[in-house]
């Protein structure tokens, strides 16, 4: 009999390497209860913190892409809001079940998603454009051309 699982919760996928059973050492805490209670705010909080945003500036643009895989794009909304704030939702539904389906791993996840992001002043708000092609959604933001100064030598008398 091992004491590392009744130590860890009492798990028995303790030297699972594979296994999406994590030990939380805050369990039980009255601060941590959203997380413990299984709700459904969590696993929001869950989704939100799982969808993964690159962001890179171009001299002409922002690019944000997004891994989507399976979603459609009217499950996809692409907002700018508040004048500035870039907004990424959208939801991936549940696999319907089957009374005889018996379910061996659940990892795929399921629910809703929503990332922000603060443009730059630089930003035109205005011509933002946003496709999903091949479960990656691609939004590109273009940016105001930057006005160079110019520098005059003024003539000093004397």
């Amino acid at each position: 009999m091992s004491l590392i699982p009744s130590f860890f919760g009492g798990r028995t996928n303790v030297f699972d390497p594979f296994s999406r059973d994590v030990w939380d050492p805050l369990q039980g805490f009255p601060f941590n209860t959203l997380a413990t209670s299984g709700s459904s705010l969590s696993n929001e909080t869950f989704q939100l913190a799982n969808t993964r945003i690159d962001w890179k500036e171009t001299p002409e643009a922002h690019i944000f892409k997004a891994d989507l895989p399976g979603l459609k794009k009217e499950e996809v909304k692409v907002e700018v809001e508040e004048g500035r704030v870039l907004q990424i939702s959208g939801e991936r539904s549940k696999e319907k079940e089957e009374k005889n389906d018996k379910w061996h791993r659940v990892e795929r996840s399921s629910g809703k998603f929503l990332r922000r992001f603060r443009l730059p002043e630089n930003a035109k708000v205005d011509q933002v454009k946003a496709a999903i092609e091949n479960g990656v959604l691609t939004v590109t933001v273009p940016k105001e051309e930057v006005k160079k100064h110019e520098v005059k030598a003024v003539e000093i008398s004397g």
